[in-house]
């Protein structure tokens, strides 16, 4: 299947950013786009952490809440994005145009990669040797990684969210740079700053 976004990660910043694809899909800001998220979760901090310091969540909410929750709500809301499950990602090829994408059962080739796995070194997925940096915002005894990125964008075609982008593990700033991600993305698409919004009528 050929891709125009795939999404590698389904954590905070991977589900944030399919969300909001998701809402621009369903809301005709763009058509006729194919979007996918791997979402192995297995790796995410989230599993042991407790949230009670996030705005709009109700204090007391587990990250494993939220992880189990937020595949729910996005298969719910937005069923357009194709939710890979079981599967883990095992090198990222650049092609003449866009990616192949190989996990243990099977590849993928899409436009526009997002990798949102977590900082933890080393990093399982082959292709990003050249770009591995110490994370900079993580202390150096914990030995964190990010990718070498402006503004999140690491090559052309290529994005990275969430801490390995260099954020600090934190779920509402992991959940911020998936959002501000998909709208880089779709200001991509569209040609013009693009951000998306469901208002009260």
């Amino acid at each position: 299947m050929k891709f125009n976004v795939l999404i590698i990660g389904g954590g905070a910043a991977g589900m944030s950013c399919a969300l909001i694809l998701g809402s621009a899909m369903q809301n005709n800001i763009v058509s006729n786009k194919h979007v996918g998220i791997i979402m192995h979760q297995k790796a995410s901090h989230l599993n042991s952490a407790l949230l009670n310091n996030v705005l709009g969540v109700v204090p007391g909410t587990s990250g494993q809440q939220i992880l189990k929750e937020g595949v729910l709500h996005l298969e719910k809301s937005y069923p357009e994005i194709k939710q890979i499950a079981k599967e883990k990602v095992k090198e990222v090829i650049q092609l003449n145009k866009g990616f192949s994408v190989v996990t243990n059962k099977n590849t993928y080739e899409t436009e526009i990669v997002v990798i949102a796995t977590g900082y933890t070194s080393p990093l399982r997925i082959k292709g990003f040797e050249d770009k591995i940096i110490p994370h900079k915002k993580a202390k150096a005894s914990k030995e964190r990684i990010q990718l070498k990125n402006e503004d999140h964008l690491v090559k052309p075609g290529l994005y990275v969210a969430g801490s390995l982008a260099g954020w600090r593990s934190q779920f509402s700033i992991a959940c911020g740079s998936g959002a501000s991600v998909a709208t880089d993305i779709l200001s991509f698409w569209k040609e013009e700053h693009t951000k998306v919004h469901d208002k009260l009528l």
